[in-house]
């Protein structure tokens, strides 16, 4: 399973599950991340977190530990 975590800088990928639950799956959701996403990565600060990505047009900041329960191909 390939997660946002594992991606390099540049990619673009498409999610495809939000693993999870309760309210922590419903914030990364309302952020926006749903099945069929696409999603840029596009920097990660100098001390490795938080992962800058561009989704739905939007530059979002996420915590490594909330990419990690991005499933992505």
């Amino acid at each position: 399973m390939d997660t946002l975590r594992d991606k390099a800088i540049g990619q673009t990928v498409t999610v495809v599950k939000v693993h999870g639950e309760g309210a922590v799956r419903r914030r990364i959701m309302d952020m926006g991340m749903t099945k069929g996403t696409e999603v840029y990565i596009r920097k990660v600060a100098p001390l490795g977190d938080p992962i800058e990505v561009t989704v739905r047009g939007y530059e979002l900041s996420i915590r490594k530990e909330d990419a990690q329960m991005i499933e992505v191909c």
